[in-house]
């Protein structure tokens, strides 16, 4: 490598981590919301009854300094039920004993990998690929 140009590439690198850590993130958040979307269709996961639980996962990205994030979630009263499962009375006295229907957690679990090597291959592409 030529040290002359060093500053250069350096200032390059610089302005594409932003845009392309942020590009990312909108990527690998879309495949993560439709995996929950597919998890919450069916056995294992809960069932679709309307359609409407599903649907109602969302991505709300946010920006952080050099890059961005995003939030996936739903704010349906029933996806933490459906999630974790629920045992007991309800605020309204009614009891149930109603099992965990895993949808989120094993699309994070499944997913991970696959979401690392794409933020590894984009800091790559910005930084030239490491050793």
């Amino acid at each position: 490598m030529d040290l002359g140009d060093l500053a250069d590439r350096l200032d390059d690198a610089a302005d594409r981590v932003g845009p392309e850590v942020q590009r990312t993130v909108r990527r690998q958040a879309d495949r993560l919301r439709d995996a929950i979307r597919q998890n919450a269709s069916g056995r294992p996961g809960p069932n679709v009854i309307t359609g409407a639980y599903r649907a109602s996962w969302r991505i709300e990205e946010f920006a952080v300094p050099h890059g961005g994030g995003a939030d996936i979630g739903t704010r349906q009263p029933q996806g933490r039920r459906l999630e974790f499962g629920f045992v007991g009375p309800d605020s309204l006295g009614r009891v149930y004993a109603q099992p965990p229907f895993a949808h989120v957690e094993p699309a994070v679990n499944s997913l991970s990998p696959q979401i690392e090597a794409a933020f590894r291959a984009t800091l790559d592409d910005i930084f030239g690929g490491g050793a």
